[in-house]
């Protein structure tokens, strides 16, 4: 169980720190297009830090019923954060 919940809090910390970094290049940058990538890169990252996040919630600690919803609802935000991710990203990347 405490090496699920290291593997789980290094994978938060690599997504934060990855989608800092996604969210700065993305507002530096002139260019459309790669803002475009970087902005999708910043989703990607920020859907797997929350579902991440919400594997801890319903994994690592007790049952408790608002502990599951609130699990839950960071799951669905990630899902959705990572399909707009990966779905910006493919567009941006065919872009020419």
């Amino acid at each position: 169980m405490a090496i699920l919940q290291w593997l789980l809090a290094g994978g938060i910390l690599l997504t934060l720190l990855l989608t800092v970094f996604y969210s700065y290049k993305a507002r530096r940058n002139a260019d459309g297009r790669l803002r475009g990538l970087y902005a999708a890169r910043t989703n990607i990252c920020m859907g797997f830090m929350l579902v991440f996040m919400s594997l801890m919630q319903m994994v690592l600690f007790s049952g408790s019923s608002l502990r599951i919803v609130i699990g839950a609802v960071f799951l669905l935000l990630g899902l959705f954060n990572l399909f707009a991710g990966l779905k910006n990203h493919s567009l941006f990347r065919s872009r020419r």
